[in-house]
């Protein structure tokens, strides 16, 4: 075949592809083609966020405002008294749930008066916290003022692991990975993380290797402990530390077990599972035993929806491990890109998470960390997504049902318009995706989350000293003044 033939022959492939794609775009949902507004490379949507969303195009019947949002200008939240403590009442505009911390708050207050007990949360996220961004610089400023040292839970495994300052983590390609993301009946539970690892190549080594990071709090590995599930057959597993080899065997007998690799820190360790091809592996927990230490579970393309299919015997057995006073939901990034004002499908949905973490991890606190501002192009000028609000009231509103805390992440980065200045200031503190924060903005928001949380705090422990002051016992008041003492000191309190 000569030269020219082949070109006008590849040609006419090409061609011929181009006018079926063409073709078959017609007949396909308008919802599969994104339009532009997916800025992200390489994102994983969950399989829950795609049936909601055919769902909710099935019958939709336009973005109307609905009756709970008419009511929601002047709507006023009075609270009820938790443990004696009552926060004053709000507004849907200005709600922030306190209230509904305060079994996360009183730990803190025990934390303060005993240093050695220990406070635990874990942060779900989307590509907003991957690497570890946001997330380690709550981390670090919790740790700051009230200590601990240690990264806390780190998959086997992750997107982002490349990526994370706050450890390294360098790891074989056999591993078998399966992600809440895209899984509905995994071989084995899904961790606490949302994912479960296998190790499962006979042929060939399986490992990963842990290096203690850069970070403030996170310069060594502390007490690396692994966690893995049950399984009807032992395995082995060596630990290469420096010079020394730890031969050690799993047990799986328990839905959750752990084995604690050594006692104290060290700088960095490498893991080789050996005939343990049958067990779930789920990941490290690196932390001191004392203090405060967040988890950071990111994952990518992520719509919060995947946790409603959590194990709730499995999240128990995980909790009692770990025994959790906080768990954050920061979700929305993916959430933004369909085309809809009416986000109540989702606020259902969501809905449906909080009542699986509660039934997860009983007595928990519960916050919800809203969408951040995102801009999308308009007549030529990149203006603050039409979508946007509306999500970020719908995320309200599933806070306040379900009785969590509510961090306003738009409002609080600067509301309307702010993610253009966060991206063209300079030095920038946005990517030109308009989306997501770099590592500057990252830490801004981390800060900014921290403060919302500890004014929150603040506001407790006066709360907390006051009703301790009404509950100490009068003294006994003999003259006519003293009498007229008490009765102002009970007006005054």
């Amino acid at each position: 075949m000569n030269t020219k033939s082949y070109f006008f022959q590849s040609f006419a492939i090409v061609a011929l592809a181009f006018i079926a794609f063409i073709g078959f775009k017609q007949i396909l949902p308008d919802k599969i083609f994104s339009e532009g507004k997916l800025d992200s490379k390489n994102v994983l949507i969950d399989s829950l966020l795609l049936e909601s969303v055919a769902n909710d195009s099935l019958s939709q019947k336009g973005d109307s405002i609905s009756e709970d949002e008419k009511k929601e200008a002047g709507e006023k939240i009075v609270f009820d008294a938790s443990e004696g403590i009552e926060f004053p009442p709000e507004t849907f505009d200005n709600y922030k749930g306190y209230q509904y911390l305060i079994s996360f708050y009183e730990k803190l207050y025990q934390l303060e008066k005993n240093p050695q007990s220990k406070v635990r949360i874990a942060y779900y996220g989307d590509s907003m916290t991957d690497g570890d961004l946001i997330v380690q610089d709550v981390r670090m400023n919790y740790q700051e003022r009230f200590g601990g040292n240690g990264v806390g839970f780190v998959s086997i495994i992750s997107e982002s692991s490349a990526s994370r300052g706050s450890v390294k983590t360098l790891f074989s390609k056999n591993w078998k990975t399966q992600s809440y993301l895209n899984v509905k009946r995994p071989t084995s539970p899904f961790g606490v993380n949302g994912h479960v690892f296998f190790a499962n190549d006979k042929s060939n080594s399986t490992w990963v290797q842990y290096e203690a990071g850069l970070t403030k709090f996170s310069t060594t590995l502390d007490n690396p402990t692994l966690f893995y599930g049950k399984a009807s057959k032992k395995g082995n597993v060596n630990f290469i530390i420096g010079k020394d080899t730890l031969r050690k065997t799993l047990s799986p007998n328990n839905l959750v077990n752990t084995l604690k690799v050594t006692s104290g820190s060290i700088k960095s360790f490498k893991a080789n599972f050996i005939q343990a091809d049958s067990i779930p592996i789920y990941g490290f927990n690196f932390d001191n035993g004392s203090g405060v230490h967040v988890d950071n579970f990111s994952q990518r393309g992520n719509s919060g929806l995947p946790i409603s299919m959590f194990n709730a015997g499995v999240m128990q057995a995980f909790n009692n491990n770990l025994k959790y006073d906080l768990i954050i939901l920061h979700y929305g990034t993916n959430v933004l890109n369909y085309g809809t004002k009416n986000y109540s499908w989702y606020q259902r949905g969501m809905k449906k998470t909080v009542a699986k973490i509660k039934e997860s991890f009983p007595g928990v606190s519960i916050l919800i960390v809203s969408t951040a501002d995102k801009s999308t192009k308009y007549d030529l000028e990149m203006k603050t997504d039409s979508a946007v609000v509306p999500l970020m009231k719908a995320q309200k509103r599933y806070a306040l049902d379900t009785e969590s805390g509510f961090v306003n992440l738009y409002t609080l980065m600067g509301g309307d318009g702010s993610m253009v200045k966060w991206v063209d200031e300079a030095p920038a503190r946005a990517n030109k995706d308009y989306t997501h924060f770099n590592q500057r903005g990252a830490k801004a928001i981390g800060n900014l989350l921290y403060s919302q949380l500890n004014k929150g705090y603040e506001e407790y422990k006066v709360l907390r000293e006051k009703r301790e002051a009404g509950e100490r016992p009068k003294p006994v008041r003999k003259t006519k003044a003293d009498s007229v003492s008490v009765i102002k000191d009970s007006v005054n309190e």
